[in-house]
């Protein structure tokens, strides 16, 4: 196989210089020399490896790393990822993966059966990536456990003062008064809720389906007196009544599947009042549809999906939810997991104490392969702003930058 693997890296690498040695000692060197990329060693352990990296790039790879069956030196995995991503950017139409048509329509079949996420389904899901342990997430994540895109002004500092930008310029997107009744769809560990109390004194009702997150987040808001104002339950959106003047869902939408949009959609009508506003902030695909890919369906969000802009805008398009604005966020969140990336680097120790090198190793991977797909592949954010009724909003966009002049 490692002729295979040969081709591959030939094909993947053409600036920067990749030296690989293969178990029985022997090396060849792929690319040239490029300032912009460091000088790499690929170490393969066992003749395995190249076996699973021509079958999946990806998870082939990825597995092989976690075990610690192939090594670097000169660099690190975030160097690596970035060096074979930035070779291939989707702007260029490069693909990492062979793709055919066969390939193409079995991963469609297998994505679309993955995504059906009924209510137990959905909860297993969730439960596998954010119900991990609390202390993880203290190690790389700010202050208000934002775990999604920040927003990078050219004057932006750091991760806390991007994730508190992230959070006016929401806020200031759903044009909030206070007194409003406002739905947090995926809430997370209700650091979106508090804020959004906080600062412009609104009601929230926030809804979760990890148990750990709603457990911090109810002991968060009663410690800080506000549980009569800002109140978190174990909730699936499908299940949620009442009437709500606006609904605001940041990075959820990606764990809801392409079988549940249009439903997510009317539900989401439906709780809204007439004059409603609801801000949607999901990571999305530059091109159209695609698949998930097999390392993170595996390791980290089972049951998740990055959708396009058509698949957003054709689920909500039945439901009479007009679009009154729309944002990509192009590299906001390469900025957010280098940064998290940085932090996971630094808190190593920790991290393998936690758990252990494997899960350290992966957590790198996943975070590594997220900066490069967001640097140089086909992902980016959009925030998409809908309303019930063309007059609820101002005609121009001067608002959402008055709003968020909160402090």
């Amino acid at each position: 196989m490692m002729w295979l693997l040969n081709k591959v890296l030939t094909r993947l690498i053409r600036k920067g210089r990749v030296t690989l040695v293969d178990p029985d000692g022997k090396s060849r060197v792929f690319g040239a020399a490029d300032p912009d990329f460091p000088d790499l060693v690929l170490t393969l352990h066992d003749h395995r490896v190249a076996r699973d990296i021509v079958f999946d790039p990806r998870l082939g790879f990825a597995e092989a790393y976690m075990d610690g069956r192939v090594t670097l030196s000169g660099g690190d995995i975030m160097d690596f990822i970035g060096l074979v991503r930035g070779n291939n950017p989707w702007e260029k139409g490069r693909q990492i993966s062979p793709s055919t048509p066969l390939r193409r329509a079995w991963r469609a079949t297998g994505g679309r059966i993955r995504q059906i996420n009924r209510r137990r389904a959905s909860r297993a899901n969730v439960a596998h990536h954010y119900d991990l342990s609390a202390t993880l997430y203290d190690l790389f994540l700010d202050a208000e456990r934002q775990y999604s895109c920040a927003y990078w002004t050219p004057d932006t500092t750091g991760l806390e003062e991007a994730q508190q930008n992230k959070l006016r310029h929401i806020a200031a997107k759903l044009a909030l008064k206070p007194g409003m009744k406002v739905l947090d769809i995926g809430c997370g560990w209700g650091g979106m809720a508090m804020f959004l109390h906080r600062h412009y004194g609104v009601d929230v009702t926030g809804i979760t389906l990890s148990v750990e997150q709603i457990t911090m987040a109810q002991e968060r808001a009663k410690r800080e007196g506000v549980a009569d104002h800002v109140r978190f339950s174990l909730t699936d959106y499908r299940d949620m009544t009442g009437s709500f003047d606006r609904i605001v869902s940041v990075g959820m939408f990606e764990h809801v599947g392409t079988p549940n949009y249009r439903e997510f959609f009317r539900t989401c009508h439906n709780l809204l009042t007439p004059d409603g506003v609801m801000l949607l902030h999901t990571i999305g695909r530059m091109g159209g549809p695609g698949t998930t890919d097999a390392f993170t369906q595996k390791y980290i969000f089972p049951g998740g999906y990055i959708p396009a802009l058509s698949e957003i805008v054709s689920a909500s398009e039945p439901n009479r939810l007009m679009v009154t604005d729309v944002e990509s966020l192009r590299l906001h969140y390469a900025k957010t997991t280098r940064a998290w990336y940085d932090r996971v680097q630094k808190n190593r120790d920790a991290i393998e104490a936690l758990y252990d090198a494997r899960f350290f190793r992966l957590w790198s991977f996943y975070l590594a392969g997220a900066t490069a797909a967001f640097e140089s592949g086909g992902m980016l954010v959009y925030q998409l702003q809908y309303a019930r009724d063309r007059h609820t909003l101002p005609i121009t966009r001067d608002y959402i930058a008055q709003g968020e002049q909160v402090t």
